[in-house]
């Protein structure tokens, strides 16, 4: 069993009750707790690991509730700050068929966007962990939150833990540019580096040679780039997520990953119906990661990390509740669907 840190926001998410509801027909709501490196902590305690979140959260019960929904599925939250007045909010959506689903965001002040360094200890945080994970939405969120990512990051880089970061750009948090300023100089401390073509370009000014909104997602017009990215960075793996979005109701779904010599391009999933898409790129990182900590090659790795995000279609809410087990069946050709018993 790894020790598998994550650094980022959980959220109170609020989305209409019932099936395919939209903002304005809803009359009730349904709370979910999730949130990018939150996610990524349920999914690798699922799988058996030792995951820890770090966070900040406001002391009142609505903190609390978040902290459980963690604790639930095994999350280790012992290094989740208290303090600070709201949990961020944000309403979800689902979309169907040609209409696409939506977010609005209510985060402006929650507790980890105002937390300051003296409210975390890396240096214990990071002791005996083997992993260190966090994505582009944590310096999003302020200034303050993004010195915290590169303190944790020093921290890990001084215990010898592997980093990775998922770029994860958010339009509605900051612009291209102010992106590119914060996330370049962080990855000094990265060694696997996840995204897709949107994320590399927005935040690191990398474009691949490829066109996916028109379908062309072969692997030739991602080799320059993650060879670039690589030389760049130093990067370990280069690893990018390929959606076709057909509908909001069916994508397809695959990945590339790049270590410096091979190039290996995933099995491609066609997922339909999706019941609902919102930490579908947390999944494949959290799958990504128990992959190459314990299976013996890259494309072993990829497999397990684009089958479990395919799962993770099928499931309601931000997280992805799948055992080892399950998504080992499904990568190893098991899709038909058919009850077990």
């Amino acid at each position: 069993m790894s020790k598998i840190i994550t650094l980022g926001e959980i959220m109170l998410r609020l989305s209409p009750s019932g099936q395919n509801v939209r903002f304005v027909q809803a009359d009730r709501f349904d709370v979910i707790y999730g949130g990018g490196e939150a996610n990524v902590a349920v999914s690798c305690a699922n799988y058996g690991h030792h995951a820890c979140f770090v966070s900040k959260l406001p002391a009142h019960e609505i903190g609390q509730s978040a902290i459980n929904a963690l604790r639930r599925y095994g999350v280790d939250t012992q290094y989740v700050a208290r303090g600070g007045n709201r949990v961020g909010i944000y309403y979800a959506e689902t979309g169907a068929a040609m209409r696409p689903s939506k977010v609005i965001y209510d985060r402006a002040g929650s507790s980890i966007s105002e937390a300051r360094p003296a409210d975390f200890d890396f240096d214990a945080i990071m002791e005996g962990a083997d992993w260190f994970h966090w994505s582009g939405i944590t310096p999003a969120l302020s200034d303050s939150a993004a010195e915290i990512t590169r303190l944790a990051c020093e921290a890990a880089k001084r215990h010898g833990v592997t980093v990775s970061v998922d770029l994860n750009f958010r339009k509605k948090l900051w612009t291209s540019e102010k992106a590119q300023q914060v996330m370049r100089p962080l990855m000094q401390y990265v060694d696997v580096c996840i995204g897709n073509e949107e994320d590399a370009q927005l935040c690191l000014g990398f474009k691949p040679d490829a066109d996916v909104e028109a379908g062309d997602t072969g692997a030739e017009g991602y080799k320059g780039i993650f060879e670039q990215m690589r030389s760049t960075f130093g990067f370990k793996y280069v690893v990018s997520t390929l959606r076709e979005s057909v509908s909001a109701s069916h994508n397809g779904w695959k990945a590339m990953i790049y270590d410096g010599k091979a190039f290996y391009v995933s099995r491609r999933y066609d997922i339909l119906p999706i019941i609902d898409r919102v930490g579908g790129g947390d999944s494949f990182s959290g799958g990504l990661i128990h992959g190459l900590l314990t299976m013996p090659t890259q494309g072993q790795a990829l497999e397990f990390a684009v089958a479990a995000s395919a799962l993770k279609h099928t499931i309601n809410g931000d997280f992805n509740l799948v055992s080892a087990e399950e998504v080992a069946a499904l990568a190893g050709g098991n899709a038909n669907g058919r009850i077990q018993r």
